[in-house]
């Protein structure tokens, strides 16, 4: 899984192949074909392997953070975190090729549930303490969250330009301190 984990985001879906892999990883690449079934198959695990540590990583660095500003200034660190790992590019190379391949396109939205839900968690916590918390569709709003995650992600793969990024969470930092401060009433 690391030995496709890493080809895809060194080579990109078009040029991972069962052979690349298999270079990588210094091992016969009919080995994918019988642990894995196909190399589609295998590049799904490898995504699985790197969104459990990510997970682990984000319910690590955002337990105990009751404030929006926090919040903000973790997830920004956690993106980057993502983003120096590879794993933002594999997420980008897996959705683009869903495009053309609807069995990962199925594979994928499987597969960004626990995140949306992980989301839904951490806006509940956030969103139960507004006076009018009845109002926000939390599940629609984890969804929007995640949308924005993946396409700010997009547009940083398409032309390199990190500062995208950097753009999105300084204005989430500015609007986090702004309702914290409606949250705690100052």
């Amino acid at each position: 899984m690391e030995a496709a984990f890493e080809t895809l985001r060194a080579n990109g879906f078009a040029g991972t192949s069962a052979r690349s892999i298999a270079r990588v990883g210094s091992f016969n690449q009919a080995l994918i074909f019988y642990h894995f079934g196909s190399v589609n198959d295998l590049l799904i695990a490898a995504l699985d392997w790197s969104a459990k540590q990510r997970m682990t990583r984000y319910r690590e660095a955002l337990t105990g953070i009751d404030d929006l500003p926090r919040l903000m200034d973790a997830a920004a660190s956690l993106y980057k975190e993502d983003a120096e790992s590879g794993h933002t590019t594999v997420l980008a190379e897996l959705f683009a090729a869903s495009l053309a391949v609807p069995a990962l396109a199925a594979q994928l939205t499987a597969r960004m549930e626990p995140w949306i839900a992980f989301t839904e968690e951490l806006l509940r916590k956030f969103f139960g303490r507004l006076p009018l918390a009845g109002l926000v569709d939390v599940r629609a709003a984890a969804q929007a969250t995640l949308a924005m995650y993946l396409g700010i992600d997009l547009l940083v793969h398409a032309d390199g330009d990190r500062s995208r990024a950097d753009s999105v969470f300084e204005e989430a930092r500015r609007l986090g301190g702004a309702f914290h401060s409606l949250l705690e009433g100052t």
